[in-house]
């Protein structure tokens, strides 16, 4: 082959070479660019992870206020529906805080159709140049302790106002009529009911700071319900034989219960009191027990005044009165039936009442019964501890 031919196969050959590398680039660089993008999460997955930990609510709303992440507490508290923000209020807060990047916190009322609103703390603020961050706290149940708190202070402030005001109304009338010993003995005798009313108010004050500081569960041990009963009727001996009224007991002896002997018997004395206070002279005050299995049933049956149908719902509240107009008569200070309450929820028991207005009411306070081991259980194989403890 003369030189010429290979010189010409020689650049033939090479031209192939080349556009099969131009060819391979070609198919490669299609190939690259074919390939689907790597889409980047909304959401980066550390803050996602620190949401899911998180016990308040947490809501992350994107530039068209579409919601891209949200705690289960948030769904859980009705903050989101769907990909939307519920509380107008909120979503506001959250397209101001878009606006200018300033962090922002505030109090919300959201309304809730059927049921309480609900008072929460928003504190929101950018996440990154296209998210915004809402954390949300209910605030509801230490608001409603608040009220509670105020009411109370408030009653206080009242009841102990009323008593004191009256003693040194009579201190004064004592006074202007030094010059006569009738006059001063009745004011005298005034001022000792007035300041025993005073004294019996600052007690149940005490006593049910006290109960609600203490927890009796954490050392519960057997109560003698006929114990108990015993101190209530001899608490109230003195004012029931005053008024002629007889303080009968029966049912069933021998049963005791677990919890708090103190608290226990506060409650018991108290519902008696009660019962006396509000019976008519010459009547019967009843106060039987009975049982199964699991609790034990303390109720008190009057010949009092009765309770309104409307009202009986009430009677449990701090210084509620049914009568107001004869509660200095009766010396009452609205606090006997919250110490009940209280030492029954504590307990793990309730109190509940039966009325007709103008005959009388039945109160039941109810408690975990405590069966005492015997010497037949433990001989008995077949009897377990929790069928004789409970």
């Amino acid at each position: 082959m003369d030189p010429t031919t290979q010189a010409f196969l020689a650049a033939v050959l090479g031209a192939v070479v080349a556009g099969g590398a131009v060819l391979a680039w070609h198919i490669s660089d299609r190939q690259q660019s074919a390939r689907p993008p790597v889409e980047v999460p909304v959401v980066p997955p550390e803050v996602a992870t620190v949401l899911s930990v998180l016990r308040s609510s947490a809501v992350i709303v994107d530039e068209t206020d579409t919601v891209v992440k949200a705690s289960a507490p948030a769904y859980a508290l009705g903050l989101v529906r769907g990909h939307q923000l519920v509380s107008e209020e909120l979503d506001r807060l959250v397209r101001d805080v878009r606006r200018d990047g300033q962090i922002r916190e505030t109090e919300l009322v959201m309304e809730r159709p059927a049921a309480p609103a609900r008072h929460v703390t928003a504190r929101v603020a950018p996440l990154g140049s296209h998210l915004v961050l809402a954390l949300v706290e209910d605030r509801t149940r230490e608001r409603r302790v608040e009220a509670v708190r105020r009411d109370f202070v408030a009653n206080v402030s009242h009841e102990l106002k009323t008593p004191v005001g009256a003693i040194r109304l009579l201190a004064e009338a004592v006074s202007d009529a030094s010059d006569d010993p009738e006059a001063v003995t009745r004011f005298a005798g005034r001022m000792l009911t007035e300041s025993d009313r005073l004294t019996h108010l600052v007690q149940q004050i005490i006593e049910l700071s006290r109960l609600q500081a203490d927890d009796p569960l954490d050392t519960p041990a057997a109560v003698r319900i006929d114990d108990v009963i015993a101190v209530a009727v001899d608490t109230s001996a003195i004012d029931a034989d005053a008024r002629r009224i007889e303080i009968v007991t029966g049912g069933t002896p021998g049963l005791e219960v677990l919890g708090n002997e103190e608290q226990v018997t506060a409650a018991v004395a108290n519902l008696v009191a009660n019962a006396v206070s509000y019976s008519a002279p010459d009547s019967t005050v009843l106060v039987t027990t009975k049982a199964d299995q699991a609790s034990v049933e303390i109720s008190v049956v009057d010949q009092g005044i009765g309770i309104p149908p409307d009202e009986i719902d009430r009677i449990f509240e701090r210084f509620y009165r049914v009568d107001p107009a004869r509660h200095r008569s009766t010396g009452g200070t609205g606090l006997g039936l919250s110490i009940v309450k209280h030492v029954a929820a504590t307990h793990g028991g309730d109190v509940t009442v039966w009325s007709v207005e103008g005959q009388g009411s039945t109160f039941t306070l109810t408690l975990p019964r405590h069966l005492p081991r015997t010497a037949a259980s433990l001989d008995d194989p077949e009897t377990s501890e929790e069928e004789v403890l409970t």
